[in-house]
C-alpha cells in the first residue's frame, strides 16, 4: 500500500513538473510569435501617418516615390521634378498650414468650410505641387492624383541610414545606425572587460588563497545583482565627465562611456564562468606539468587556459549578450544619437535604448509602434545567435575533451 502511494505521489510530482515545463515553453513560444507578428506589420503599411496623403497635379507623370525621395523633396534637396523622372518643373511644397498663403480667410469661409474646394483648386492649378494634407479634405470632385509611396522592405529597413519614425510627411525607418551602435558599444565593452575578467579569473582559481577567494568571489557575484540604472547613474556622474575632460570633448556621452559601463556590468558573468572552467581543470594535468619542470605560470598559460578555453569563450560570448541586451545604463550615457558611429568618442544609440525611449510615445498599432517591435525581432535574432554560438563552442570543446 505504501509502495503504491509513493508511486502515485511521484507520478503527480512528475506531472506537475512536466506541466510547468510545458507551460513555460509555450509561453516563450507565444511571446516570440507575438513579437514577430507585431514586427512584421511594419512591412505591410505605407510609411505615412494614417489619415493623410500626398497628392500631385494630375498632369504630373510621377506617380510613385520612395520614402527617402519624399524626404529629400521636403528637405529641398530635390527641387525639380526632372530629378525624379518627371517634367522640368520646379517642385512646389504644400502643407495644410500653407493654405493661407494662397487664399484669404474670406475665400476659405467660416471655420474653413471651403478648405477642401480650395485645396482641390490649388492642386489642379499648380503643375509642380506636392501637397501633404488630411484625406478628409478630399471631396468627390478631387482633380489631383494621390502619390503612391513604396512600402518599407526588409532590405531598406536594415540598410537605410536614417531613423526618423515620426518624420512628416513620410517616416524614415532605417535601422542601420541602431544596429551599428549596438554592435559598436558591445564590441568596446568586451574588449575592455575580457582582459580584466580573465586576469581576475586566473587569480581567483590559481593564485588566491582559499580565504581570499571566499571573500572576493561573493563580492564579484554581487555586482551582477546591482540594478542597471545604478550603473547608469555611476556612468553619468563619474565616467561621462571623466571622458569629456580626458579627451576634451564637448559632451562625454559617447560610445566609449557606454562601453565602459557595459564592461563593468559584464565582468561578473565572464569572471564567474571563466573561473569555474579553470577550477575544473583536472588536478592530474597540473601536477604532470609541474612534474615535467614547468613553473606555476607556465602551467597556467600552457595547461589551465587551453583546457578551460571553452568556458572562457562561453563567458565572453555571454558577456557580449549581456551588453547587447542592456537598456537603461546605455540609454543614460551614450548620447542617443541615431547615427552610424565613426569612433568610440562619438554619441550612438542602441536598439534596446531606442525601444525603451520611444515605445511609450508610439501609438498602439501604428507604424512607429510596429517598427519598434521589428527592432525587438532584430535584437532577439542577435541574442539568439549569440546563445547558439555558446552552445556550439561548448559542445565542440566538450567533445574534444572526451
Amino acid at each position: 500500500m505504501k509502495t503504491n502511494f509513493k508511486q502515485i505521489k511521484e507520478k503527480v510530482i512528475e506531472s506537475i513538473l512536466m506541466l510547468s515545463s510545458a507551460a513555460t515553453s509555450i509561453t516563450v513560444i507565444l511571446i516570440i510569435f507575438f513579437l514577430f507578428i507585431e514586427g512584421a506589420g511594419v512591412f505591410t503599411k505605407k510609411p505615412i501617418e494614417k489619415g493623410f496623403l500626398l497628392a500631385v497635379n494630375n498632369s504630373n507623370p510621377v506617380s510613385k516615390l520612395d520614402p527617402s525621395q519624399i524626404k529629400d523633396i521636403f528637405d529641398q534637396k530635390i527641387t525639380n521634378w526632372s530629378a525624379l523622372g518627371g517634367k522640368d518643373v520646379p517642385i512646389v511644397l504644400f502643407r495644410s498650414g500653407d493654405i493661407t498663403d494662397y487664399y484669404s480667410e474670406e475665400e476659405l469661409g467660416e471655420n474653413f468650410v471651403n478648405f477642401p474646394d480650395k485645396i482641390n483648386e490649388l492642386i489642379a492649378n499648380t503643375p509642380g505641387i506636392i501637397a501633404f494634407f488630411s484625406d478628409k479634405y478630399v471631396n468627390e470632385e478631387f482633380k489631383g492624383k494621390e502619390l503612391d509611396i513604396n512600402k518599407i522592405t526588409v532590405y531598406k529597413f536594415l540598410s537605410d541610414e536614417e531613423w526618423f519614425p515620426t518624420a512628416e510627411p513620410v517616416a524614415q525607418m532605417g535601422v542601420k545606425p541602431l544596429i551599428y551602435g549596438t554592435l559598436w558599444v558591445s564590441l568596446g565593452a568586451i574588449l575592455l572587460a575580457l582582459p580584466i575578467a580573465l586576469a581576475a579569473a586566473i587569480y581567483l582559481s590559481e593564485i588566491a588563497k582559499k580565504r581570499t577567494r571566499n571573500l572576493l568571489k561573493p563580492l564579484i557575484e554581487l555586482l551582477a545583482g546591482i540594478p542597471s540604472v545604478v550603473y547608469g547613474f555611476f556612468g553619468l556622474v563619474v565616467i561621462v565627465p571623466l571622458i569629456q575632460d580626458l579627451f576634451n570633448l564637448p559632451v562625454g556621452e559617447t560610445a566609449l562611456a557606454g562601453s565602459v559601463v557595459l564592461a563593468i556590468m559584464a565582468l561578473p558573468t565572464i569572471i564567474t564562468i571563466s573561473e569555474d572552467a579553470m577550477r575544473n581543470t583536472p588536478r592530474a594535468m597540473k601536477e604532470a606539468s609541474l612534474a615535467l619542470g614547468a613553473s606555476h605560470w607556465q602551467t597556467i598559460y600552457k595547461v589551465v587556459i587551453p583546457y578551460s578555453a571553452s568556458g572562457i569563450t562561453a563567458g565572453a560570448i555571454l558577456g557580449i549578450g549581456r551588453a547587447i541586451g542592456e537598456t537603461m545604463a546605455v540609454l543614460m550615457v551614450t548620447g542617443n544619437a541615431a547615427v552610424i558611429p565613426s569612433s568610440f568618442l562619438a554619441p550612438i544609440r542602441t536598439i534596446p535604448a531606442t525601444i525603451a525611449a520611444e515605445l511609450g510615445e508610439a501609438p498602439n498599432g501604428g507604424l512607429h509602434y510596429e517598427a519598434l517591435f521589428a527592432l525587438g525581432c532584430i535584437l532577439f535574432i542577435i541574442t539568439f545567435g549569440i546563445n547558439m554560438l555558446v552552445e556550439v563552442v561548448t559542445n565542440r570543446n566538450s567533445q574534444k575533451k572526451h
